[in-house]
């Protein structure tokens, strides 16, 4: 059985950009499509209102909403297999919930300040930092890459622990199943404590950083796939200054985020937490289970 995509809609320009990108990455892949809104309506109108006059004020917008962004996908990709629901729960559970039996989440997020992009944006890092699948969060302050393959470029940031890592192979897939080169970047720094006073650094203290850098990056691209195009970039600077500067040139920026288990709070590392409030593309958070 194919896991579906699941998009989260809102109602928002931005939830329905997300559903255009959802739309084609579904399509891309081959999966069906899910749409799926969550709301707590019950809390604020009431069940004894909602049951008096069949459905409450609420519902009836709810029920919109995810039928016109059904209508909008189908537009966009026409043979596309498309499924909603509509959810009367807290959305950050509801999408965690939907994310145990789905190939990968898509959110939209507003580029606006103030209190309605801070709850927005709250969605969107909770379920990303706890989802137990790849969770894609589109910027709505860069619409224009919110469309597929205008850089023809996907970017992976390379972590501490590449090998056999859950977003190297998401990053593999992205890149054979939209057939663009795959960046993947690491970035190193010489700690500024040491020196050349070092006894296994004598001479050449960021040298050594470099060259485990290199390694780190091999590691990571040993099991490519055939026919997926690889270029290397080792960049000395901070991670996130490093993956940001290289998103303005990217169709998706893939993470990797540690799941440990047994822990309950937001499971997102230094790194990803930056990328996802500053990055200029669509930012995919891979989970990887420690």
């Amino acid at each position: 059985m194919e896991l579906p995509l699941v998009v989260g809609v809102d109602g928002s320009e931005p939830g329905m950009r997300a559903v255009d990108w959802a739309a084609d990455e579904a399509a891309l892949r081959g999966v069906p499509l899910r749409l799926v809104y969550a709301s707590l309506w019950e809390r604020y109108e009431g069940a004894a209102l909602a049951e008096g006059l069949g459905r409450s004020s609420e519902q009836v917008l709810a029920d919109s909403i995810v039928e016109a962004a059904a209508k909008r996908a189908h537009r966009r990709e026409v043979d596309l297999k498309i499924s909603t629901e509509v959810l009367p729960e807290e959305p950050v559970p509801a999408l965690l919930r939907e994310g145990r039996n789905a190939s990968a989440l898509v959110l939209g997020t507003r580029g606006r300040s103030g209190i309605a992009e801070l709850l927005l944006g709250s969605v969107s890092l909770a379920v990303a930092a706890r989802a137990d699948c790849p969770v894609i969060v589109l910027r709505g302050s860069h619409d224009i890459q919110a469309d597929a393959g205008m850089r023809r470029r996907i970017v992976l940031g390379v972590g501490e622990e590449p090998e056999n890592s859950a977003a190297v192979r998401f990053a593999f897939e992205e890149a054979r199943e939209r057939r663009v080169p795959l960046e993947a970047v690491r970035a190193w720094r010489c700690p500024a404590h040491e020196s050349t006073d070092h006894p296994l650094l004598s001479g050449e203290p960021a040298h050594l950083h470099e060259q485990q850098a290199t390694e780190t990056l091999e590691a990571a691209l040993r099991d490519a796939p055939a026919g997926v195009e690889l270029r290397r970039r080792i960049v000395e600077g901070p991670a996130r200054t490093v993956l940001l500067d290289a998103s303005a040139e990217a169709d998706l920026l893939v993470v990797g985020a540690q799941r440990r288990h047994g822990h309950f709070g937001l499971q997102l590392g230094r790194v990803a937490h930056a990328v996802l409030h500053h990055s200029a593309c669509p930012v995919a958070v891979v989970p990887q289970q420690a």
